[in-house]
């Protein structure tokens, strides 16, 4: 097989060739068909993130073949299409677990972090973390909704039920909740980098009401905002934008810190909230919607050895949507 693999922090990742992997008690070993690339994985390249494993092959939007299984997994499974997304593992037994919390696991595995992920040709995953995905024929198109969809999903829960919602950075993952949005008959407002007249355009071919620079007002007060920018000021400014009792939801893993804000932005019981990881009941859930709306995910492939490429164009914001690597 062959991989490619971040031996240190802030370092490129280096093409290398594996043994084939094999699948132990419980695990599947899949051909990997298409792994999206997302921002959690510049957090890991930059060393954001805490308890990475060394040498790590990131890469947690996978979608692909099961080749073999291991002991304990029915061999119908060969053959299958899943998706293996960032939640790789969880104990079963801590207060979250047992509480269907299980995105707050005290002892979490995180597929592409603590365990080798789809930047590859094959990748091994727990099988009971992998969703079937026998409704989508098209890997390139489906491997963003495994993080980007699946968190975007969350955060929308998060954000409550209100008609007008605002999405702070509109890349990979606000393109797919904009689309669900839409088909839940809310608003879109989606605010971009200053001046990112792509960005804007590509929001109001998706439904959007309006489109601006995250440091614009909208036109309407709104009823939750949404951040996937990991910018930390850009939380006062969404405080400002949200109505009384208004929610501001902070979806990413990593964020630049918060600046001070006066209090008055979060009086009037307007509330902060984060995300953090996914439930397998929320991929459940997810992947049953996104046909059902539509959704439709906008792509730039690059082949397996161009990682450090497509790595460096989403840090740049040279594509809309997201990047996908295909082996």
């Amino acid at each position: 097989m062959k991989a490619m693999v971040l031996s240190a922090l802030g370092k490129q990742l280096a093409l290398v060739e594996r043994p084939d992997p094999q699948a132990g008690p419980g695990e599947i070993v899949v051909r990997v068909e298409a792994c999206g690339v997302c921002r959690t994985d510049l957090h890991i390249v930059d060393g954001e993130l805490p308890n990475i494993h060394l040498p790590i092959v990131p890469g947690h939007e996978i979608v692909g073949i099961v080749d073999r299984v291991g002991p304990g997994v029915s061999t119908s499974r060969v053959g299958e299409r899943v998706g293996i997304p960032w939640l790789g593992h969880t104990c079963g037994v801590c207060p979250y677990c047992t509480t269907d919390r299980e995105n707050l696991c005290d002892r979490p595995v995180f597929t592409g972090h603590g365990r080798d992920g789809g930047f590859a040709t094959h990748v091994v995953a727990d099988a009971a973390y992998a969703f079937p995905l026998s409704a989508f024929p098209d890997p390139v198109g489906t491997a963003p909704l495994l993080c980007a969809g699946l968190i975007g999903w969350r955060s929308l829960k998060l954000a409550g039920k209100g008609r007008r919602i605002g999405l702070y950075g509109f890349g990979a993952a606000a393109h797919i909740i904009a689309q669900i949005c839409r088909w839940q008959e809310r608003e879109v407002y989606a605010f971009t980098r200053p001046g990112d007249a792509a960005a804007q355009a590509h929001a109001m071919s998706l439904g959007a009401t309006w489109a601006g620079d995250s440091t614009d007002q909208p036109p309407e007060p709104l009823d939750a905002a949404i951040l996937f920018a990991p910018v930390g000021a850009l939380v006062p400014l969404a405080l400002g934008a949200v109505r009384k009792g208004g929610r501001v939801v902070c979806g990413g893993i990593h964020m630049s810190d918060i600046p001070a804000f006066p209090y008055r932005l979060l009086w009037e019981e307007r509330q902060v909230l984060s995300v953090a990881n996914l439930t397998r009941q929320d991929a459940v859930e997810f992947l049953a919607a996104a046909p059902l709306a539509g959704v439709i995910t906008t792509t730039t492939v690059y082949p397996l050895e161009s990682a450090n490429e497509a790595l460096s164009d989403l840090r740049a914001g040279r594509f809309q949507g997201a990047a996908v690597l295909v082996p």
